[in-house]
């Protein structure tokens, strides 16, 4: 049964962070919003006094696949078999050594924030397809322009997010839908700031943008997609220099702000 003709959106790590910061804006704005995430009661406590004809909070695991058909069919289903936005926010980091980071650990970072994707790009593609000028916003980072030292694996894991954008961005064009991501530098979320170490590169090159300044681009990449959206002025410019650098000076650059 359709609740209403608002556009409709699914988000995931949609309890704290950017993804909640997404789901706030996005609401505000009239979207009808399935919010995901392990922590049900904070989805619940976010959209209490939300209009509960157009939000639908579901505890979910993104690295389980099954759940992720099943929660997404029955938000869709509510709207008519319509999805206009999938947001893939979900994602985990640690910062450490990498031999000091535990095997399973490692492999948890690519559950979520790779298969994470992959798996609710793979129950959103039948409503995404029957939905006029859809579109897929993945996570990415600046950390997938070039390996970051003590970021090993997350770096890696945005690494795939970028190539799984750019080609699912070529295959997804002959059913209509766009795919981009946003590629922020260090956010000053509860998921950075939870960290037990830092890194030499975040301590040089500071944490200068929150959660709204991710928001406001995700906004702009709803309505002008692109393959990649930088975030912040400053790295706007590191990435287009960048991508005109060759990688051995991206590499010099990178290990001088690691060891100073």
């Amino acid at each position: 049964m359709t609740h209403t003709t608002a556009p409709t959106a699914w988000i995931t790590g949609a309890a704290s962070g950017i993804g909640q910061a997404t789901a706030i804006a996005l609401y505000q704005q009239g979207w009808s919003i399935g919010l995901a995430d392990l922590n049900i009661d904070a989805l619940k406590q976010l959209s209490r006094d939300w209009d509960q004809q157009r939000v639908g909070c579901y505890a979910l695991d993104v690295t389980d696949a099954e759940a992720c058909q099943r929660a997404i069919d029955n938000f869709a289903e509510q709207y008519g078999g319509q999805l206009r936005l999938l947001f893939n926010s979900a994602g985990i980091l640690q910062i450490d050594q990498f031999e000091n980071i535990p095997a399973p650990r490692h492999q948890q970072i690519f559950d979520i924030n790779v298969m994470g994707t992959i798996h609710c790009c793979q129950a959103a593609f039948p409503y995404l397809k029957s939905t006029p000028g859809a579109q897929v916003i993945n996570m990415s980072s600046a950390s997938a322009v070039y390996g970051v030292p003590l970021f090993a694996s997350y770096s890696a894991s945005k690494f795939a997010i970028r190539g799984l954008t750019e080609a699912l961005r070529i295959e997804w064009e002959d059913h209509g839908i766009d795919v981009g991501d946003v590629m922020p530098p260090f956010v000053n979320t509860h998921m950075l700031q939870s960290q037990a170490h830092s890194a030499p590169l975040l301590e040089k090159l500071g944490v200068n943008i929150n959660a709204d300044d991710v928001v406001k681009e995700v906004l702009k990449q709803i309505k002008r997609p692109v393959s990649h959206r930088p975030v912040s002025m400053a790295f706007k410019v590191a990435y287009a220099f960048s991508e005109l650098l060759p990688t051995r000076l991206t590499g010099a650059i990178m290990r001088l702000l690691h060891r100073g």
